[in-house]
């Protein structure tokens, strides 16, 4: 029995110890648990912001994509009207005086067809004007807008006091406006006002100027702009778009 009791003693020392690094082991264990389930929910937190940082860049993704379209469509619409309005033989780059427009006015006016009230004076030979205005509004019928850009700006510079050369400058606007390019766009239409403020572009551009100093967030200036187109041309296309272009920019702000 004097023999046996230290034996006991001593499987009790070693059972109790490996009791307490069972313990130690679990508890490290249970320990390390907790930490992945922290840094689990950590990780699930974040996934769940970047989920709706990427919502919300898809969302204004798709508004520009939507704005961008329209603003195409509402070209292409108005080149459809004057493609169909020189189904008579018309020039390419000229269209009649009655052709409607959504947000702008017809590519070409009376002065395009010939009228002397709204011609220029230019001295250089219709023919070859005429070539060169075609060259640029069959590239921007074709959607082709950086050759459209191109090519009205090359035709202001080289012919800047011809019948067409208010359309163009209006052309060379709108090839820019369209692929959002809002500065150069709001240049050209201002352009064409200080240069040929008795056009019968006048109307379309200075609506045009309202649009782009609205997408450059000129508000401000949008709505006088604006106002004055209902004030300077009451009764046209003009001045009714733009009528609801200000009852728009009122419901926004």
């Amino acid at each position: 029995m004097l023999f046996a009791f230290p034996a006991f003693s001593q499987d009790s020392r070693l059972s109790l110890a490996d009791r307490v690094s069972r313990l130690e082991q679990q508890a490290q264990k249970d320990q390390g648990g907790v930490g992945m389930v922290n840094q689990m929910q950590q990780l699930q937190e974040q996934v769940r912001q970047q989920q709706g940082r990427i919502e919300e860049l898809q969302h204004q993704l798709q508004q520009l994509e939507d704005k961008n379209k329209a603003q195409y469509v509402d070209l292409d619409s108005r080149i459809g009207r004057l493609e169909g309005g020189n189904a008579g033989g018309a020039p390419a780059g000229a269209a009649p005086t009655a052709a409607p427009a959504t947000g702008a006015a017809p590519a070409a006016s009376s002065a395009a067809a010939g009228n002397p009230a709204q011609a220029q004076g230019g001295n250089a030979d219709p023919a070859t004007v005429q070539a060169a205005y075609d060259v640029a509004f069959k590239a921007l019928r074709a959607g082709d807008y950086a050759a459209a850009s191109r090519d009205f700006r090359s035709f202001v510079q080289q012919y800047p006091n011809e019948s067409l050369t208010p359309n163009a400058y209006y052309w060379l606007g709108e090839s820019y406006y369209v692929t959002m390019n809002y500065p150069v766009a709001l240049e050209a239409f201002q352009q064409l006002l200080k240069q040929f403020p008795q056009s019968e572009k006048a109307p379309d551009a200075l609506l045009k100027v309202g649009y782009s100093q609205y997408e450059l967030k000129q508000i401000d200036a949008a709505r006088a702009t604006l106002t004055e187109v209902g004030t300077k041309y009451p009764g046209t296309n003009a001045a009714n778009l733009a009528k609801e272009r200000l009852q728009r920019i009122q419901s926004a702000n």
